[in-house]
């Protein structure tokens, strides 16, 4: 498994959601075998959720659509599926009302939750909020797409680091991997220049991979 668990802050009522969270960051063992089955995987491979407690597997293509299709069973399939929104509609003041304290963010919506839920890394993990849904509304008006987003397994990633302005429709497990960046790499106060350099090589990758917005009437 290749993929660890942020640590929650107490009262939560959310267990430890991702194993291995820190192994995201890390090099990849030699050869890594689907977790339901136990074939070999590739480097790349699919990704299956559990969302009752947001634990991801690792899965081979025939286990991923064997298992992962549709929303009412045990797991969900993580799509790969990338979209860089340039032309996302958010002003700094409503962005200040989401009560997210750091400028990096991505927000879902959790089935067992039942509602939108923000999520944003820290050296010490993830820590998790829920959102009004009224104020999550106001952005679904103004944004269509994130009415499209599957529920727990994709995800708004939201950066807004020293000024940039970027936002994306991103797999849930990619979300985790910035999770585990910052974990793994961040020291001190400010997190040092490996830590950043790692935040910024994610987020030029994460472009790189995008592809063009579906059209919205």
């Amino acid at each position: 498994m290749d993929i660890a668990e942020p640590d929650l802050p107490a009262g939560t009522g959310v267990r430890n959601p991702i194993a291995t969270l820190r192994r995201l960051a890390r090099p990849k063992p030699v050869e890594e075998r689907c977790e339901l089955c136990s074939a070999p995987l590739a480097q790349e491979h699919q990704h299956l959720l559990q969302p009752a407690n947001r634990q991801l597997f690792c899965a081979c293509d025939a286990c991923a659509v064997l298992f992962g299709n549709g929303q009412t069973g045990q797991y969900r399939r993580v799509p790969r599926r990338i979209e860089h929104w340039p032309d996302f509609q958010i002003g700094d003041v409503q962005w200040d009302s989401l009560g997210i304290p750091i400028t990096l963010a991505f927000f879902f919506h959790s089935t067992p939750a039942q509602q939108v839920m923000a999520m944003y890394p820290s050296p010490a993990g993830a820590t998790e909020t829920m959102l009004a849904a009224d104020v999550w509304q106001l952005l679904v008006d103004d944004n269509p797409a994130l009415a499209e987003l599957e529920p727990d397994v994709e995800a708004l990633l939201v950066n807004r680091v020293g000024g940039a302005r970027d936002y994306y429709r991103a797999p849930i497990d990619e979300c985790f991997k910035l999770v585990g960046l910052i974990r793994t790499y961040w020291r001190g106060l400010h997190g040092g220049n490996e830590a950043w350099a790692q935040i910024g090589r994610f987020f030029e990758s994460l472009k790189a991979r995008s592809v063009k917005p579906r059209k919205h009437a």
